[in-house]
């Protein structure tokens, strides 16, 4: 019941033609081939900047990614680097006499 028969392909294509024409036709085709091709092109872009976005807020937060360690089971992807301590300011210390 839900099929699509070959003489309902042929119908549509008639009613197409009827429509907009013969001439008009392969362009839009073309037409919407650039469209599909852009949004495409434009989906791609926004995943990579997204992955890009991520790698630079871990490189930020001070993850850094693990080696792989062989025999071991799988851990998380990402270790927090260890604390930097803070330097001791030379005008501030204290002699001890």
């Amino acid at each position: 019941m839900g099929a699509l028969k070959p003489w309902h392909i042929a119908v549509l294509v008639v009613v197409l033609i009827l429509l907009f024409g013969a001439k008009r036709l392969p362009d839009a085709a073309r037409s919407l081939g650039r469209s599909l091709r852009i949004i495409k092109a434009e989906t791609k872009s926004l995943q990579d900047d997204d992955r890009d976005l991520a790698e630079k807020a871990d490189a930020q937060a001070g993850y850094q990614p693990m080696p792989p360690q062989v025999g071991q089971p799988q851990q998380a992807p990402y270790q927090q680097a260890p604390p930097q301590q803070p330097v001791a300011d030379p005008v501030h210390r204290v002699r001890d006499n």
